[in-house]
Order: structure tokens, then sequence, then C-alpha cells
């Protein structure tokens, strides 16, 4: 008898302690006029540095957090905290990275969202982020197996973080899954907001050291007009932004009095991605350039090796083919099935064990002219592919992630630029 009370009272004591936590939890979520939760396929951890971004350069305090290539709080000086994982990655992170960065001063969180299933979905919209100003950056084919088969469904799995009574922004560009994302939102009461890709002017992406996507800044903007802050300060927010570790740096060299230009797309592996991006890639470099195609493919992966062999063939039309890694044989015989000339697929991969010194050399033999740029695609991981990375990685203009200390000089709101000038004046007249 006395163990079933003891029993009951911890029951009870629990139950209380977790009432009082989910209370404080939401009045804490309460006081915050701007929640937005960041949802799509495709894009999100940028979304989300991008819109940070904007409200830090309004002089918002805010909190972000990624969940993509390496999960981060963005601090609302624009400062960076890793996430560290214990185990796998669940949404219940949400809510302890609410309760511990969220503070009395903080007037908005952006979040990006952690969820695949349904239950998901639902659960970290309403329980753990409540957001009012939601975005679905766009609807791609991926995570069938817990979204839906079609896109209309995966549409539908998406839009059950909507809002109600908010707003839903989205960048897809398609009418039919467009309309289909306001009639959910209307569902919830909430209003689409559609972010429209074609106001991104080539200035607006000049401010960019990185390859940025339209569709990406439209959604900032979208926010920013909403919230009423000015293009001019949103656009410097963006600018002024970290990028995230998997965006693609595009990095240049001269070797041999050839200028070549490096254009990592390694982590894009389907299709439609993958031809929006090398579309995207034309401001980056001269219209006579000599084009390579990388396709880079690891024993591991054969399925998409064959893909991507067909996706290169059919649509891609690069000047050449360079293979690297694995499937050399396969990859070429599918692409001279599908048409691409022999003299146009260049093997430098595990049949020839390049060095970097052979594999540049043989690239600036093909260069027709002062230019050549070479797209990564596929895979990261060969030692062809690592030997490339290495190499760039050395340079003066690599990546953030490849030497942190610099990001801090270089990615920051323009108000902490104007204090460090301020203490700086101060210290020399003292």
């Amino acid at each position: 008898m006395f163990g079933i009370v003891v029993l009951g009272l911890t029951l009870v004591s629990v139950l209380l302690l977790w009432w009082f936590e989910r209370r404080n939890y939401n009045r804490k979520l309460a006081k915050l006029k701007i929640r937005i939760y960041v949802n799509g396929i495709r894009g999100k951890s940028t979304v989300t540095r991008l819109i940070a971004g904007v409200l830090r350069e309004a002089g918002l305090q805010t909190i972000g957090k990624t969940t993509g290539s390496a999960a981060m709080v963005i601090l609302p000086n624009g400062d960076e905290v890793p996430i560290v994982r214990r185990s796998s990655a669940t949404i219940m992170e949400l809510f302890n990275i609410a309760k511990q960065y969220v503070k009395e001063d903080t007037e908005a969180i952006v979040f990006e969202t952690m969820a695949l299933f349904p239950a998901n979905q639902i659960a970290s919209q309403e329980l753990l982020v409540k957001g009012n100003i939601n975005v679905i950056t766009n609807v791609r084919e991926d995570h069938q197996d817990v979204m839906g088969e079609t896109l209309e469904e995966i549409a539908d799995t998406m839009s059950l973080m909507v809002p109600h009574d908010g707003i839903l922004v989205t960048s897809e560009e398609r009418p039919g899954l467009r309309e289909r994302l306001r009639q959910n939102a209307e569902k919830r009461n909430s209003r689409l907001v559609y972010a429209d890709p074609a106001k991104i002017t080539d200035k607006d992406l000049a401010g960019f050291n990185y390859l940025s996507f339209r569709e990406n800044i439209a959604i900032g903007l979208a926010i920013a007009k909403i919230l009423g802050i000015p293009r001019a300060t949103a656009m410097r927010g963006m600018w002024n932004a970290r990028p995230d570790v998997g965006v693609v740096n595009i990095q240049r060299t001269t070797w041999k009095n050839k200028e070549i230009v490096w254009i990592p797309l390694f982590a894009v592996n389907d299709r439609e991605s993958t031809l929006i991006s090398v579309e995207a890639l034309h401001p980056y470099y001269k219209p006579d350039a000599t084009r390579f195609g990388i396709l880079n493919n690891r024993y591991d992966r054969a399925d998409r090796a064959m893909r991507f062999a067909s996706i290169a063939a059919k649509d891609l039309g690069m000047d050449y083919y360079i293979t690297f890694g694995a499937y050399e044989p396969q990859v070429t015989e599918r692409m001279l099935e599908l048409g691409v000339e022999r003299e146009r697929i260049i093997n430098l991969g595990f049949s020839v064990n390049p060095t970097l010194e052979q594999i540049f050399d043989k690239i600036v033999s093909l260069i027709s002219g002062d230019q050549g740029v070479l797209i990564g695609l596929v895979n990261i991981h060969t030692p062809q592919a690592e030997l490339m990375l290495e190499y760039f990685h050395e340079r003066p203009d690599s990546p953030v992630h490849v030497h942190p200390e610099r990001a801090w000089q270089a990615y920051r709101p323009n108000i902490e630029r104007v204090k460090e000038r301020m203490v700086g004046r101060v210290r020399r007249k003292e």
C-alpha cells in the first residue's frame, strides 16, 4: 500500500512539474511577437539564416536555429553556437533551444523545422514553435516514404505546420502547387504571401559571395515587407548573414594562365534541384567559358551514379564530363548510349588515380578560351574530389566553415560593426 502511495505522489509531482514547465514555456513564447517557422524541401537552412539576418539588421533581438548541414543556434549579434547532440535529433530540440536561449529581451525567433512525419509537423508547430509567420520554401520530390508520393501530398503534409490566423510565405513558382498551399492556408484562416523571385535583381545577387537563389532572397524580402522593414535594410541583413556550411561557395584560381571557376554542387542530389542550380550559375562565369560537369561517384551509390549519368547526358549540356571515383565504365557506357560523344567524356577516377596536377593539366588542355568552369556533381567523397576540395580550401576565398575564425569579420549585423568602431574610437582617446 505504501508503495502505491509513493508511486502516486511521484506521478502527481511529475505531472505538476511538467505542467509548470509547459506553462512557463508557453508564456515565454507568447511574449514573442515574431515567431517564424521555416519548412520546405530545399533551402530551409539558408532561408532561416537570411530571415534572421533581416531581423537582426532591423535591430530586433533575434534567435535563429538551423538544422541543416551543421545545426546551429544563431545569437542576436550574429555569432553562432553549434548544437551538440548525444543521440539522433528529435523535434524536442526545438523546445530545448527555445527554453535555453530565449531571454526577456528576445523579440523574435526563426527556427528551421526538424519534422518530416505528419504527426511531428503538427506537434512541432502547435506545441513547440507556435509560429505566426511560417514559411514553406518550395515543394519538391523528397522523403516520399513519410510525406507522400505526389507533389500535392507533400504540399499537404508540409501544410500541417501552417499557423492558425497567421501568414504563410512561399516562393513556390508552380501555380498549381501554390494554389494548393493557398487553400490549405485559408482552411486555417491564414493568408498566403507569394515571394516572387522575379523581383530579385542581379545587383541583389551580386552582394553574396556564394551561390544564392532568387527564391530564397525573395522570401527574406517578403518577411521584411510584412514587418515593415525597408528593402535596403533587409538586403544588407541578408548580405551580412553568415552562410550555411552547405551553401555553394564559388571560388577561382589560375592554372597555366587559364582561370578556373570551382563550383561544388556535390550536396545537390535530385534532378530538379540540380537543373535549377546549374541554371542559376550563369551570372558567375563568362558566356564563352568551357563548362565541365564532374560526375563524382562512390561505390556505395551505384543507383545515383547511373541516374546522374542520364541527367548529365539528357539535361545539362556541358562541354565535357569528367568522371571521378567509381563506376567509370558503366557511366561512360550509359552516356554514350544517350548520345554523348566519347571525346567529351574524360575518365579521371579510379581507372586513372591522377594527381591534382594531372587533373588540372588535363582540364586546362581542354579549355578553348581563357576560362573554364568546374561544376561538381553527385557525391562529395572520392579521393579525386577531396584533392580538389583540399586545394580550394587553402585558397584565400575558401568557405567560412573551413576557417571559422574569419566569420566574425565577414558576417555580422551592421550594428555590431558600428559598436566595434565606436569602442575603438573611445579606446584611442583613452
